[in-house]
């Protein structure tokens, strides 16, 4: 499992809009996220910046996912939320881990 994140910028005023529709993720969606070989997917949010922390099987899981007609539908809705870059992408960055710990708690002796 390889642990994944990006730093994306969303548009002044379209964080409502972006939670609403991830709030209603379509059930087609997330099939296609778990084919891809991504197993799981947080977002955080300090307006207008959004963290997404994922853990992946594949290393091509991101790519796979972005490369997919469910995907492309996806975009069409969230695209007029998110800045892009003069690549014409979606304005983000990975950002590389440099501190993970995993601890006990909560777990039963």
């Amino acid at each position: 499992m390889k642990r994944v994140a990006f730093v994306m910028r969303l548009k002044e005023g379209g964080l409502a809009d972006y939670k609403r529709h991830h709030d209603h993720i379509w059930a087609e969606l997330v099939a296609e996220i778990e084919k891809s070989g991504i197993a799981q997917i947080t977002i955080f949010e300090n307006d207008p910046m959004l963290v997404l922390y994922s853990e992946i099987h594949d290393e091509e899981a991101w790519t796979k996912l972005w490369n997919s007609e469910v995907h492309d539908r996806w975009a069409e809705i969230m695209n007029p939320l998110m800045h892009f870059n003069a690549e014409g992408k979606v304005d983000s960055t990975a950002v590389r881990e440099i501190f993970h710990l995993e601890t006990k708690a909560g777990q039963s002796s």
